[in-house]
């Protein structure tokens, strides 16, 4: 079996990590197949909505430490993350298309920052997120220690980074790192349905928000409000705007194209 099961339905393209026996792990062959995913997903206007999880009682552990070789003196960590995990990250955010996470058991290291990169997060009730880093003498990274002090504040990603305990799923919805928590035996389904909607949406349009809010991070207000206006300008041009007013005023379901 593939290390990353890649499907497609409806407008969704499901990225299933699958190395279930070592809590989806990173190895190699992983990051190829994602590498490989991430492009027809980018290429293919047929897809408009990409969900990520993992199979088995974890997300995933981050990268599989067997494959370091802790003898080599030209260890370098650094060159690993320039060539998978960082595009990766780059890629999640950067996709015009909106982006689901399913965190459907324990999500450490490498795994957890890979699923905060992600645009929405929904968490199973059983759930955690851990920055194991410390754990073993390293520096959080794919985003880390962007995303924690963004979302969570300085406070608390400083603890999670320093001290490495679990973070439940339901502390993570109130501290504002996912956007949902839910019953295990719901996650999927509630995912894909989250998914599906998406898909069906004013794909463009989501695109174009994604841009806008992560922009903010670094813009002035006066920056953002020009943002928004040449934005606004932008996607106020496309069919789906057409659609959507129309939709509203004719008391009807939107059909929009996404493109």
């Amino acid at each position: 079996m593939p290390s990353v099961l890649v499907s497609t339905e409806a407008g969704v393209m499901t990225l299933t990590l699958n190395r279930p026996d070592k809590l989806n792990a990173f190895v190699g062959e992983m990051h190829g197949l994602l590498r490989e995913a991430m492009s027809v997903a980018e290429s293919d206007a047929a897809i408009r909505a990409l969900l990520l999880t993992g199979a088995g009682r974890g997300f995933c552990a981050g990268q599989d430490l067997s494959e370091r070789n802790l003898n080599d003196p030209k260890l370098d960590l650094g060159a690993g993350l320039d060539a998978h995990y960082n595009p990766f990250v780059r890629r999640l955010r950067a996709l015009p298309k909106p982006v689901v996470c399913a965190v459907n058991g324990i999500a450490a290291g490498a795994g957890a920052n890979i699923a905060l990169s992600c645009d929405l997060v929904l968490a199973a009730r059983s759930a955690s997120f851990l920055q194991a880093f410390a754990k073993i003498a390293l520096v959080p990274d794919c985003g880390g220690t962007y995303w924690l002090p963004r979302l969570a504040g300085t406070a608390r990603a400083m603890g999670m980074a320093l001290l490495a305990d679990r973070v439940s799923a339901e502390d993570a919805e109130r501290w504002g790192l996912i956007w949902k928590c839910v019953d295990d035996d719901k996650l999927m389904d509630e995912a894909r349905k989250l998914a599906h909607s998406l898909a069906a949406g004013p794909t463009h349009t989501y695109g174009t928000i994604k841009k806008a809010i992560y922009a903010s991070a670094t813009n002035t207000l006066d920056q953002q409000l020009d943002l928004e206006r040449e934005f606004q300008r932008e996607v106020g041009r496309h069919t789906d705007y057409r659609e959507g007013v129309a939709a509203f005023l004719e008391k009807r379901k939107p059909d929009f194209t996404g493109r």
